[in-house]
């Protein structure tokens, strides 16, 4: 019996230098990329067995655009298949898009009232958009766009844009520019003596400048800090789906047995979750946002 234990004792290390072996392996396979592991995808694989192919170097280059394009297109296609011929009594996808719009309308005009109708599309799409990407990550060959930053910025751009230009639109660019300016009133200046007038004249105009500039950077930095939490988030989950596949392989080669155990399996339910969090969370927080920015009457503008 002690001779049997202290055999057993003898091929743990062993066991363990294998299980260290194996793991290094599927870190490598895994597609690790500066000390992260990181799932391979279609074009990983491609670059990796086409080093010298020039395309291929430049779709692993933009490999996070080609994917969110893909993803782009196959939205638009499926919008097409399904509602290029809308029939009376709408069936399969017909009937799924009409779902989808008409809960989307009332939760706006909940929120933002009558005048939220007119963003449906914008935020529908973004939601659709941000969430397809965000669970192509389950998809084998796959790669999520939304865990790199480029994309999530490149998402906190557009809304930027698009919220500016709704309030452009409705405001006029000189009450545009008068709200970015602080809403300035020249009542001190008119009243001031003519000597004092210049001078509170040139500080009033460069305090507007100043606060055109940081409301400006303000605005922008909203939908910024929506990006950096969908990226961060997403990456993570990227980063433990790579690291439970890692830990399945190693342990199937410890154990001796010829297939990868799906420990990732296990954490596909939360994946499915914190993706459709996240993408509500963009989304409600950038209608938040588009609600704030819509003109509204101050209190002393109701009363008068």
């Amino acid at each position: 019996m002690a001779l049997d234990a202290a055999q057993s004792l003898e091929r743990v290390p062993h066991v363990v230098e294998r299980a260290a072996e194996a793991a290094h392996h599927a870190a490598d396979t895994a597609g690790a990329h500066g000390g992260i592991p990181e799932l391979p995808n279609v074009i990983t694989l491609l670059a990796h067995a086409q080093r010298d192919n020039p395309l291929v170097a430049w779709l692993h280059h933009w490999e996070n655009l080609v994917f969110s394009l893909l993803i782009a297109s196959s939205l638009i296609w499926l919008a097409w298949r399904h509602a290029r011929r809308p029939a009376l009594i709408p069936r399969d996808g017909q009937n799924l898009i009409e779902l989808f719009a008409e809960g989307l309308d009332r939760f706006l005009n909940s929120l933002m009232g009558p005048s939220g109708r007119r963003h449906v599309p914008f935020i529908g799409t973004l939601f659709l958009y941000i969430w397809c990407m965000n669970l192509s990550s389950l998809l084998p060959g796959m790669k999520p766009p939304t865990s790199s930053l480029n994309t999530t910025i490149g998402l906190a751009f557009v809304v930027f844009c698009y919220v500016q230009g709704v309030r452009l639109k409705d405001l006029g660019w000189q009450q545009y520019l008068y709200h970015m300016a602080g809403s300035p009133t020249f009542d001190d200046v008119r009243h001031a003596s003519p000597a004092m007038k210049p001078l509170l004249l040139v500080i009033k105009l460069f305090v507007m400048i100043v606060l055109f500039v940081l409301e400006l950077i303000g605005e922008f930095v909203k939908p910024i800090s929506l990006s950096l939490r969908l990226g961060f988030n997403i990456f993570a989950e990227d980063v433990l789906l790579a690291v439970l596949v890692g830990l399945g392989i190693a342990a199937s080669a410890a154990l001796h047995v010829p297939i990868g155990l799906p420990l990732q399996v296990f954490v596909v339910p939360l994946v499915l979750i914190f993706s459709t969090v996240q993408a509500l969370v963009f989304t409600l927080l950038t209608t938040v946002y588009i609600a704030l920015m819509a003109p509204h009457e101050t209190p002393h503008e109701a009363h008068a």
